[in-house]
């Protein structure tokens, strides 16, 4: 399909998943008041704590770790399994259990676990198991309104934590930030808006440049989170591999592993997030890794971050990434919103029994 052909694409977009990318801004700015309103107790000596969820519903803990480590008063960990780590317990522990449908079997796994150790615990979700389950323990539950799918709730999923980690004490007060980051968005998507044609597009430009490469996406800090949110979207939107990785880390052994195969690498597409918020090291690292790449042959490119704060760059980048996921959909003739492939691997994990 042609990228300028934009009335075209809701033959392929059945469910509308471009509404659910252009309204992201105002998803933000709703999930922030929502969280403000919700219903939490003034919580005291909370040293910990633990974010569970998996998918589209993950990707929230680990946009709110990076963007609270350099000011969070308590260390915070993204957990994508069953179960919980031994230390997980005791009421210096907050549990958070992040899941779209309330029926993710990891994250309800993790919920039951932290309710038998004692931790406090907050269930966001839109309803199901979760929200029964919440409410028959009288924890906490912020239930929210979204019938799309989980990627695209990533506004709904990382706002309401930073709201409740705000609330609870363990960040300071981001409303500039949230502020700023919402006026960036709109700004942004001006040139990204299906209508816009692809010279004056730079989603649609970039997406042209991904067809039929193997796409990886390389950032640091509070970026790292949003390279493996570009790496998804490409995964389910575009149902195309995709790669992520995290500097400096990739320093110190990715780099080393750009010369085989020479072919498979040649097909390579390696777009480096920049933002002038990072460690200036790592701002180094960043033009530096992308120069030794281009010079072994590979193909890259980079993305600036927009805005000041470290919660406009994060959202700014995320934005443009879930465009050019989009659009290389397009590009590739998919349906962007069915995942016919996890859907069916579900299936066969019920019929293996339910979790123990």
């Amino acid at each position: 399909m042609h990228l300028n052909d934009h009335e075209a694409f809701q033959s392929l977009d059945t469910q509308n998943m471009l509404a659910e990318i252009n309204g992201l801004p105002e998803q933000v700015a709703e999930a922030w008041e929502i969280g403000l309103d919700f219903p939490l107790p003034e919580w005291t000596g909370i040293t910990r704590v633990v974010v569970a969820g998996m998918g589209g519903s993950a990707i929230g803990g680990s946009l709110i770790k990076a963007y609270a480590a350099p000011v969070g008063e308590a260390p915070i960990y993204v957990h994508r399994n069953y179960d919980l780590p031994a230390w997980v317990r005791g009421k210096e522990t907050l549990l958070i259990a992040s899941s779209h449908s309330g029926n993710t079997e990891e994250t309800l796994s993790a919920f039951e676990t932290a309710v038998e150790r004692g931790c406090r615990v907050i269930g966001i979700t839109t309803g199901g198991r979760l929200a029964h389950r919440v409410k028959e323990e009288n924890s906490i539950l912020w239930q929210f309104s979204h019938q799309g799918q989980p990627r695209a709730a990533v506004g709904y999923s990382f706002t309401l934590l930073l709201a409740a980690l705000f609330r609870s004490g363990i960040i300071p007060d981001p409303t500039p930030e949230v502020e700023e980051a919402v006026s960036v968005l709109r700004k942004q998507q001006k040139q990204l808006f299906s209508d816009q044609p692809i010279p004056k597009n730079p989603a649609k430009r970039l997406a042209g440049q991904l067809i039929e490469r193997w796409v990886c996406i390389i950032g640091a800090e509070h970026l790292a989170p949003v390279a493996r949110r570009w790496k998804t979207q490409v995964n389910e939107l575009s149902k195309a591999w995709g790669q992520w990785e995290a500097l400096p880390e990739a320093d110190h052994n990715t780099l080393a592993g750009i010369l085989n195969p020479e072919e498979a690498l040649f097909k390579t597409m390696a777009l480096f997030l920049r933002a002038d918020a990072a460690h200036t090291r790592n701002q180094a690292r960043v033009n530096l890794t992308k120069k030794q790449f281009m010079l072994e042959g590979l193909n890259t490119d980079f993305i600036d971050a927009r805005g000041k704060s470290r919660l406009a760059q994060q959202w700014s980048t995320l934005h443009l990434g879930d465009y050019v996921a989009y659009y290389l959909a397009m590009l590739y003739d998919v349906d962007p919103t069915p995942v016919a492939a996890i859907e069916n691997l579900k299936k066969e994990l019920k019929s293996e029994g339910s979790v123990r």
